[in-house]
């Protein structure tokens, strides 16, 4: 899988979350220091909660619609609310702005479809975790620093440590899904950072939800059928959505306009915790102990991605005082 050239991090400084939309990066004035860099971390964090309790929503429905079924209400309701939401101009862009485009939906829709078919099959915990060893994956391919690479071995060691020490025990099937939809998040991650630089706002992140719901949607209609239509199917099916796919894709796609991918994949590590977290508060599952020690190394090397980035901003030369 190629990698980007450059990372978001190399680009102008987006405008806060919270600024109004005519407020466009224009190059100039320093780069964030210590507060501003943490807002896409923020960001970051924000959508992980957002589509872990998503998940768990999820898990409850798919006796009433199967995985197809639900991947299916996914991207379809999330591609209407946002494309009311955004509004996307269709003309202006160039050929590769839309290839861009399709080929993220493709990928959301293929990470989406491919990490359902594996929670069919083996729990969430396991799934979660060997679905974020394509982030780290990425990770260490596009770092440029050596300390990188120290916080991608931690955080996965700790993942390892979350799935028990080892996933002979799984699906086999189950497993392989798992794998896959981590190497397909990898590449949203990639293709989610160059929509963001070709299309203002969320624009391409609507038409992208559009392309992936209108390729799941035959698979959809053929496992799940009348089922979709049904009322409570479509109102849960529109909360899981919103929570897994509206909600936390535009958090993301904001952050990797600031975030260099190396970095934003690192915090992706803190998946397996939110999950385990998420099923703690919602399913009654208890913790283990190497379950809270491969939470505590998660969180230790997703801290110490961040405190990389920080300090890439803090340097940078400084006035030197005059001699009073």
């Amino acid at each position: 899988m190629s990698t980007p050239s450059t990372t978001p991090g190399t680009q102008a400084p987006a405008a806060p979350a919270t600024s109004a939309p005519a407020a466009r990066p224009t190059g100039r004035g320093p780069a964030p220091g210590g507060l501003a860099a943490l807002g896409p971390v923020g960001l970051v964090l924000a959508g992980g909660i957002s589509v872990q309790f998503g998940g768990a929503l999820a898990v409850t429905l798919m006796p009433r619609a199967g995985a197809l079924g639900i991947v299916t209400l996914r991207l379809a309701v999330a591609a209407v609310v946002l494309l009311l939401v955004c509004r996307p101009g269709l003309r202006g862009h160039s050929r590769a702005d839309w290839g861009t485009v399709i080929v993220f939906g493709i990928t959301m829709a293929s990470m989406n479809g491919l990490f359902y078919q594996s929670v069919a099959r083996i729990p969430l915990g396991p799934a979660v975790t060997l679905e974020v060893l394509g982030p780290l994956a990425l990770s260490v391919l596009t770092s440029r620093r050596l300390v990188n690479l120290l916080w991608a071995a931690l955080a996965l060691g700790g993942v390892f440590l979350l799935g028990g020490g080892g996933f002979d025990s799984l699906d086999p099937l189950g497993a392989a899904f798992a794998l896959a939809a981590g190497g397909m998040w990898a590449a949203y991650i990639v293709f989610s950072a160059r929509t963001g630089r070709r299309f203002p706002q969320a624009d391409g992140l609507a038409l992208a939800m559009a392309v992936g719901a209108v390729l799941f949607l035959p698979l959809g209609i053929i496992e799940s059928g009348s089922k979709l239509i049904d009322p409570t199917t479509l109102v849960l099916g529109g909360a899981v959505a919103l929570l897994s796919s509206v909600l936390p894709y535009t958090l993301e796609l904001l952050a990797l306009r600031r975030l260099p991918a190396p970095t934003f994949a690192i915090l992706m590590s803190l998946e397996p915790a939110l999950a385990a977290t998420a099923g703690f508060l919602i399913l009654d599952q208890a913790l283990s102990v190497p379950q809270a020690a491969a939470i505590a190394l998660v969180i230790a090397a997703s801290m110490g991605a961040v405190r990389t980035q920080i300090g890439r901003g803090k340097r940078k030369p400084q006035p030197v005082p005059a001699e009073p």
